[in-house]
């Protein structure tokens, strides 16, 4: 990913996140994780929307946090990968004063989102309750008709290592579907394409782009693993034909 954030340099926070169920009875004021939906404000839930709007401080990525700016009032604590240590410290600071506080996700925070989500439990003294929201996944599958029970889900979108995911792409192409969410800029659409057809995956399997879904600019390209694997020369570790709000959907034949 950019702005030379390395997961390496410690443990995944996602581990955290997921370490242990949520507590039975949260605190009257716990620290919610918010996943906003696909960018698109139709696709906010109304449980979001209201813990984003009775938040005293909301924290996200600066990209995330512009979605729903104009849903609350709070203080917006915004960051990048860089300043992403300095803005949760400030963020934890505000809820150890006695804020109410928000962090808000893209889409839904159990879908490629619990890297931030164990930041923000690192971070704070209050439990983390996490709010789900509609993934950009789900909207997917829909326009692709690639039922999730008869799906795998891999997300590419992540510091660290992402070999287990890929393994699983390449364990299942061809016998399941598959849902991607490409990593912006070293593992975009073509390049899974180049990767599963490199270990046997049929290039005749239909496979769909979905760019930027449910926003007014929206578009599916819908073509084959083969084809798709010649946009790879198109592509370098900082630039691809798409966009970097993408899903790759493969389906089976």
């Amino acid at each position: 990913m950019s702005d030379g954030y390395d997961l390496d340099a410690g443990p995944d926070p996602a581990a955290l996140a997921a370490s242990e169920p949520e507590p039975e009875s949260p605190a009257e004021s716990p620290v919610y994780a918010v996943g906003i939906g696909p960018g698109n404000p139709e696709y906010l839930t109304p449980r979001g929307e209201r813990a984003i709007r009775d938040a005293d401080a909301v924290v996200g990525f600066e990209t995330v946090v512009e979605f729903v700016r104009d849903r609350t009032d709070a203080e917006l604590l915004t960051c990048g990968y860089r300043d992403e240590a300095e803005t949760l410290a400030a963020f934890a600071d505000r809820v150890a004063d006695g804020a109410s506080g928000t962090a808000v996700l893209m889409g839904d925070p159990n879908h490629s989102g619990y890297q931030f989500v164990g930041k923000v439990q690192a971070a704070v003294e209050p439990p983390v309750r996490v709010i789900p929201g509609i993934s950009s996944l789900q909207v997917a599958a829909g326009r692709a008709r690639t039922p999730m029970e008869e799906t795998s889900f891999v997300t590419l979108h992540k510091s660290g290592d992402v070999e287990p995911g890929l393994r699983r792409l390449r364990d299942d192409a061809g016998e399941r579907n598959l849902l991607v969410l490409p990593r912006p800029y070293d593992w975009m659409p073509e390049d899974i394409a180049a990767e599963l057809l490199d270990c046997g995956a049929s290039p005749s399997l239909d496979a769909l782009v979905l760019e930027r879904l449910t926003h007014a600019d929206e578009a599916v390209t819908r073509t084959t693993l083969g084809e798709l694997r010649t946009l790879s020369a198109e592509s370098d570790e900082h630039s691809s034909p798409f966009s970097d709000l993408s899903v790759l959907a493969v389906r089976t034949e």
